[in-house]
């Protein structure tokens, strides 16, 4: 993805460029080859007694589009606050955190939406669906942000619950009516429905029976690889964490490499 500069008369310099341009360069797409990339990333908290708690220390790593990262780690270690920071749901203390050409540390909240809704897929342990509404006017909430027709989100909606193996009978139910693993399953065709560059997973098994949440990893793990995807996966499950191309664990606020014990 190349940078287009405005012509600049002898006596202007040409200028960084701003948020918006940011959004233009992250509205036409992430490249296939794009890398992520997390430098010294701070972030830290105030309890309700008024103490600065610090989550992040400094951790830093980099992943390329086709890999799925395993992040893991103690409960409280970070790996959410780590997540969020990477959507750009939270602003970093300090650090940068680079998705191809577009820096997320510093992109306008406008910007970050943009980006979100286009290029990344989140996927909660507690789903976040919406009860009064079907399983696929659920997933296909992402397509008509985008002002997809609602016949079309709608079938295409449909069409990847079925690659999830919910049928159409699931597809029209209310999701308060669904089991957990359905509703799981859900959740991640929300997430993966407009075929984003960057799927980030918090604890997506947490919650499911050991065969429901195998099948939801490995899904994750194979639309990285399948869509030359980035999908980075936070995870107390070291099953999960085996399938994937890379570990790395989250300890004093840092990120350190696993090695495979295959």
């Amino acid at each position: 993805m190349s940078k287009v500069q405005s012509p600049t008369s002898n006596n202007e310099q040409p200028q960084a460029p701003n948020a918006d341009t940011q959004a233009a360069q992250a509205d036409v797409g992430l490249s296939r080859d794009f890398e992520l990339t997390v430098t010294d990333l701070r972030k830290s908290f105030l309890s309700p007694t008024g103490e600065r708690i610090e989550v992040l220390r400094g951790a830093s790593f980099s992943a390329r589009a086709g890999e799925a990262v395993a992040i893991i780690g103690s409960s409280g270690a970070g790996k959410s606050t780590l997540l969020h920071l990477l959507g750009g749901l939270e602003a970093v203390d300090h650090g940068t955190i680079v998705a191809g050409k577009f820096a997320i540390d510093r992109a306008s909240q406008s910007a970050l939406a943009r980006f979100r809704n286009q290029r990344v897929g989140f996927v909660f342990q507690f789903h976040h669906l919406l009860a009064d509404l079907t399983a696929a006017e659920n997933v296909s909430l992402p397509l008509l942000i985008t002002r997809v027709r609602r016949r079309e989100a709608t079938r295409r909606a449909t069409e990847m619950l079925a690659e999830f193996g919910l049928d159409s009978r699931i597809a029209a139910s209310l999701v308060g009516h669904l089991s957990g693993g359905e509703q799981q399953r859900v959740a991640v065709c929300r997430a993966l429905i407009t075929r984003p560059a960057l799927v980030l997973a918090d604890e997506p098994t947490g919650n499911l029976d050991t065969a429901i949440g195998d099948e939801i990893a490995r899904s994750l793990v194979a639309y990285a690889r399948d869509n030359c995807a980035l999908v980075i996966i936070a995870t107390h499950n070291r099953a999960l964490a085996e399938i994937c191309d890379r570990t790395l664990i989250l300890r004093g606020g840092r990120l350190f490499p696993v090695e495979s014990s295959s």
